[in-house]
């Protein structure tokens, strides 16, 4: 993960940035792991989000700027500096102390997060109401149709599992995540999140950012403030979020940081072929990227 950017003096920055606030060699531990490390928290978020913003510098020094920003959960810290409300390295820092807190959560509950597909969202939210159990099981993402995430007590989770493949509604799968996120679990540490984050200064973003927990634009920095930090107990709408994208008119996506999640779930939410979408998780992305966006431009 960035091992491409090693010698990228903006990413030099922002990684031995994270890597102080997470008192870890992050550069190490993404190109050699171990991997049961690297998903905890405090390190993973501080990393991607350098990553990201690594790619995300090198694409705007190849001539693509964004016109609208969003990222899903940890991504929206990144959309923050994409869209000029905080610094780079302000957002390095935001994403050390979420997933430092995001960390404490999980070393004090034995919870998680589970995804359900082929399940309509309603349904879903009948069967964790039957459950009696509000505020131990939630919904955490709706990602697109049928395509949901939950959150909360493990135990709890493992039985909506067991109902869902006894009565063959649908089909549940772990998420690779340490703690319960996007849940009421995060509420203590909601509040010193947002206590910590007064000392920041917010800006007017230069570009409309689209929030998670709003599905449409934001502008003003005491809101979006609120938003970011509210995230941490609030669901991630990403569904309603692409609609509010498609009704843009945008054609062309660039998923920017590892993976190609993202990519996938704006096919499944309407993005069809005729959206152009890149996917830039190394060099040669921006590079392919940069000389057909270079076409469309002469």
């Amino acid at each position: 993960m960035g091992q491409d950017l090693k010698d990228d003096p903006f990413f030099r920055s922002l990684i031995e940035l994270a890597s102080d606030l997470a008192h870890e060699d992050l550069e190490k531990l993404c190109t050699r792991g171990p991997e049961r490390k690297l998903i905890q928290a405090r390190f993973l978020q501080p990393a991607l989000v350098a990553v990201s913003l690594g790619y995300l510098n090198r694409m705007i020094e190849n001539g693509i700027t964004p016109d609208i920003v969003l990222g899903h959960s940890l991504g929206e810290i990144s959309s923050l500096a994409a869209a000029g409300v905080v610094t780079y390295g302000t957002a390095v820092s935001i994403a050390a102390k979420r997933g430092e807190l995001m960390d404490k959560v999980a070393s004090q509950v034995n919870g998680g997060m589970m995804a359900v597909m082929f399940i309509d969202l309603d349904v879903l939210e009948k069967y964790i109401e039957e459950m009696n159990e509000p505020n131990r099981i939630v919904l955490a993402n709706d990602n697109a149709s049928r395509q949901i995430v939950i959150s909360g007590d493990n135990e709890l989770l493992d039985r909506f599992a067991a109902r869902i493949n006894e009565e063959k509604v649908g089909k549940c799968k772990r998420v690779n995540v340490v703690g319960p996120w996007h849940s009421p679990f995060l509420n203590e540490v909601r509040l010193e999140f947002e206590n910590w984050a007064e000392g920041i200064k917010f800006q007017k973003p230069s570009i409309p950012i689209v929030l998670n927990a709003t599905a449409k634009p934001e502008t003003h920095p005491t809101t979006i403030k609120h938003l970011v930090t509210w995230q941490l107990t609030s669901p991630v709408f990403w569904r309603e979020s692409m609609d509010y994208l498609k009704s843009t008119g945008v054609d062309t996506l660039y998923e920017v940081g590892p993976g190609r999640v993202l990519s996938g779930l704006a096919r499944v939410n309407g993005f069809a072929r005729e959206t152009t979408i890149y996917n830039i998780n190394n060099l040669r992305g921006v590079e392919l990227a940069a000389a057909e966006y270079a076409e469309t431009v002469t």
